[in-house]
């Protein structure tokens, strides 16, 4: 299986990405410049974390607009599996490949600590490794991760099961119904604040973020031993 990361001007957290697929699952990765005009050669895009084009006007808003996200675009609609982490969430939430928003942290202050993150959902390609249920040690490091979305679209997504990490015991930076995670209606698109590239080893401190990367293989060379 082959992984595109998608490196931003900014981008800070893509050689992790880089370093959780090639070293800790022993798949193949790139790095992909955000001037790219095509990813068809490509099984999975990954968009990392960092502060793509400083943050200006608001984190993810001038990034939507970078040469790759069009193909981006593509290959979520074509079903590929397509994860954004932090300022990657963040991006996709700009380019409307997930609904609702990031607002800045309840206190206003940046958040760079490991917090309890509870599986909702372990019926996606990004957690069919995972209990349902199941509490995860996963690193946050945001200023803006305060997700919002109306009544309506909060409805949407859990009766439609899209919430598929939240926060456990406690909210950190005051996300709506305590969300850390969804995915598009399709399930093929997870954007999320927490950083499971970071959890990949417990000589980091967790693993917990390794199952999440292996989900995506393990369903991905199921789907094509079907089709094969």
């Amino acid at each position: 299986m082959k992984f595109a990361v998608i490196v931003f001007p900014g981008s800070n957290c893509d050689i992790d990405m880089y370093h959780a697929i090639k070293d800790e699952i022993g798949e193949e990765v790139e790095y992909v410049w955000h001037d790219a005009d095509n990813l068809e050669d490509y099984d999975a895009i990954l968009l990392p974390g960092g502060f793509s084009y400083g943050d200006y006007l608001r984190c993810g808003s001038i990034a939507r607009f970078s040469n790759v996200m069009s193909e981006v675009v593509k290959a979520a609609q074509a079903g590929k599996p397509v994860l954004g982490v932090c300022n990657g969430f963040q991006i996709l939430l700009e380019a409307g490949l997930l609904p609702g928003a990031l607002l800045r942290n309840d206190g206003l202050k940046f958040i760079c600590r490991t917090v309890p993150l509870k599986v909702e959902n372990n019926e996606t390609l990004f957690t069919g490794s995972y209990e349902k249920g199941e509490v995860l040690q996963v690193p946050v490091a945001h200023g803006e991760g305060n997700y919002y979305c109306d009544e309506n679209t909060l409805q949407e997504l859990k009766e439609n099961n899209r919430i598929v990490f939240s926060y456990d015991g406690g909210n950190p930076n005051g996300s709506t119904a305590a969300i850390a995670g969804i995915t598009n209606a399709a399930g093929n698109v997870l954007g999320m604040m927490p950083h499971p590239e970071r959890a990949m080893d417990d000589l980091l401190g967790s693993a917990d973020g390794l199952k999440l990367f292996q989900s995506i293989v393990k369903h991905w060379r199921e789907e094509h031993a079907v089709n094969a």
